[in-house]
């Protein structure tokens, strides 16, 4: 189907129709004690300009020249009114650039329409995915209420921050500095393009947005131009935040927590309903009429890993399965507030298997997991190893450290700092003229609560459980980002 952004989009009218009285952060109360964790969600009140990272540990891996890009919210409070959810800080865009065994930090805020009004107003009144906003707000179209803050594409000389909503907003590489949105044709501006692009074999990127019921299919060359946007309809209305994909097709998780009615936050425009169970939506990207279902148990998940497809037409991808929305609801709320416990069961890493028969599994772990990546080098091919944050307790709600799961041998290779430490996603970085899947370094950053500030690590991967083989150190503390890529 042709996509139409009058049938596909719920339209401004109705985004700012439905805001309401805007709710204040309870942190801010007096005589509450922040929680160890708070500078997880604490405000930044600038950008950050260029400045050295110390090497603090270890000593650089020869070769590791590149720099990672990561995204998330970097301020939630305003005296007129704050963000109550995770997902509604304003986005800043940080850069961590290797060269020559040195490390330079920068920061800078996606300059969106969002965060220029809420400047202006010294209050944030912006609807968001947990946040109402109020009728201050200046939405006339999806990007004016985006934040920016989600994720990151690297095409060429450009960085985009991606957002689940709208269009990505395309800022500078060298210097973070904010462009435009970008409108891959001119009659499907606006629409949203969703924060996990993924990447075929064949140097394509596929990517979704969604509107209740409807996908609209994102094919694109690797410099960001538009090979074709095709809509598709979905057998259920499910929240979706990540999709993955195999060499041939593209594989949509239709998790039990559907579309309920119109309101905002966006949030609460959906029902958990675990009695519908979890669906798997099968789609051949050469033809995206060309489709099988796959019946699964219920679980929820933000994050899938890379997709592959075996030579008999199996199909796994593994996932970060939760139980229920809990945390993604009330604890990612009470990380904005920074004190008291927060509620939500972890989620727990496991692998999907589709047979060609109609059959799907479903295999755990056993070890607790977020933010799953993969060596690049094998997207949409066959791989035995994921890399994730690790450590989540029921009293320790961010990870502190980073671990492998082997899918062949079954086994983890984890480091754990401490609670010390709130580790962030980790990217895969290949070594130089290295093929395996283990020859490759995992480079993250975390925030070293003792010493208040930000630093980045380079673990091996092939030897995790060694602890980063280098960790530099900065002047200054980034509250945490959700996910990043690596441009060599």
């Amino acid at each position: 189907m042709t996509p139409s952004r009058r049938h596909f989009l719920m339209g401004a009218a109705a985004l700012s129709a439905a805001v309401a009285t805007p709710e204040r952060v309870r942190a801010a109360i007096a005589g509450e004690v922040a929680a160890p964790w708070a500078l997880a969600t604490a405000d930044l009140e600038g950008d950050i300009a260029p400045r050295p990272m110390r090497l603090v540990h270890g000593r650089a891996p020869a070769g590791l020249e590149g720099t990672l890009f990561r995204n998330g919210p970097g301020k939630f409070r305003r005296p007129g009114g704050s963000a109550t959810h995770w997902f509604d800080g304003d986005g800043l865009m940080r850069s961590f650039t290797v060269n020559d065994g040195a490390v330079t930090l920068a920061a800078r805020f996606a300059d969106t329409p969002k965060r220029r009004t809420e400047t202006e107003l010294d209050a944030v009144v912006t609807p968001g995915f947990g946040t109402a906003g109020d009728a201050r707000a200046r939405v006339g179209s999806a990007d004016d209420a985006s934040a920016a803050n989600t994720a990151v594409m690297v095409t060429g000389d450009k960085v985009w921050a991606l957002w689940e909503g709208g269009s990505p907003l395309a800022m500078d590489a060298s210097t973070l500095a904010t462009e435009q949105f970008v409108t891959l044709r001119d009659d499907l501006k606006g629409m949203p393009f969703q924060a996990h692009p993924r990447f075929a074999p064949d140097g394509t990127v596929w990517n979704v947005g969604m509107s209740g019921d409807q996908a609209i299919v994102w094919h694109l060359n690797r410099d960001g131009s538009l090979i074709d946007a095709r809509v598709l309809r979905l057998p259920r209305a499910s929240y979706l935040h990540d999709f993955t994909a195999t060499e041939r097709h593209l594989i949509f998780v239709l998790q039990p927590w559907v579309f309920d009615h119109r309101g905002m936050p966006y949030s609460t425009q959906f029902a958990w309903k675990p009695e519908l169970g979890t669906q798997v939506l099968v789609v051949d990207k050469a033809d995206l009429t060309a489709t099988r279902i796959y019946e699964l148990e219920t679980f929820s998940f933000f994050h899938l890993g890379d997709g592959w497809e075996e030579a008999d037409g199996t199909i796994r991808f593994d996932v970060a399965a939760g139980r229920d929305v809990a945390l993604a609801i009330a604890g990612a709320r009470a990380l904005v507030e920074q004190r008291g416990t927060v509620p939500g069961e972890h989620a727990v890493l496991k692998l999907v298997t589709l047979h060609t028969d109609g059959r799907a599994e479903l295999a755990s772990s056993g070890v607790t997991a977020e933010f799953p990546k993969a060596d690049p080098r094998r997207a949409g091919l066959a791989r035995r190893l994921t890399a994730h944050v690790a450590g989540e307790r029921p009293d320790r709600p961010l990870p502190t450290g980073l671990a492998t799961w082997d899918w062949d041998a079954g086994r983890s290779d984890r480091f754990l700092f401490g609670d010390d430490q709130i580790m962030e996603e980790a990217v895969f970085v290949p070594k130089p003229g290295a093929s395996a899947e283990r020859d490759a370094w995992l480079i993250a950053p975390s925030i070293n609560l003792a010493e208040g500030v930000t630093e980045l690590h380079a673990f091996d991967a092939a030897r995790v459980s060694d602890g980063p083989v280098a960790t530099w150190r900065a002047d200054v503390a980034l509250p945490a980002g959700f996910h990043g890529a690596w441009r060599g």
